[in-house]
């Protein structure tokens, strides 16, 4: 290789870099539960990960196009309806008109067919849900993190 394709693509692959960390950073800010974890995740970016008892547990990652995934595991369905009613409002899944606060125990969908998004949250019979968002803006993960805090923060203080 040329040395400045060399060095052109050594400037991207730390153009690159500096976008990861800043991408940990927005997702440390917005739910501060997340540590960096080792190994990555098959996404082969970034990954974070979080338990908090009472609260659930999960990931956060970036792949390598850019896009970011959470999979979360029993968080309190109160906390993940009060997120999903913010930046979506209710109904949206089909969950019903009190969104998942509210929700009856099943799996929701739904696929963004101009994003290739894709949204699952199943609600479970113990009051918690499980929420699976892939290949989604790094922005809008952040978002609903930390809306998902706020909600949890409510949801401690009870």
């Amino acid at each position: 290789m040329q040395p400045h394709v060399t060095q052109a693509l050594q400037d991207w692959y730390g153009a690159w870099s500096v976008h990861e960390r800043a991408a940990q950073a927005a997702f440390t800010a917005a739910l501060p539960a997340l540590n960096i974890s080792d190994p990555r995740c098959r996404c082969y970016g970034p990954t974070l990960r979080w338990q908090t008892p009472g609260e659930g547990e999960g990931k956060v990652c970036l792949d390598d196009h850019g896009r970011a995934t959470i999979e979360f595991e029993h968080v309190p369905k109160e906390a993940i309806g009060a997120a999903m009613n913010k930046v979506f409002g209710a109904d949206w899944f089909d969950e019903g008109p009190g969104g998942f606060a509210a929700a009856a125990p099943g799996e929701y969908h739904y696929e963004d067919e101009s994003t290739y998004a894709e949204y699952a949250i199943d609600v479970h019979d113990d009051g918690t849900a499980s929420v699976g968002i892939a290949y989604v803006k790094v922005d809008d993960i952040v978002t609903i993190l930390d809306l998902l805090e706020q909600a949890l923060a409510e949801h401690r203080a009870i």
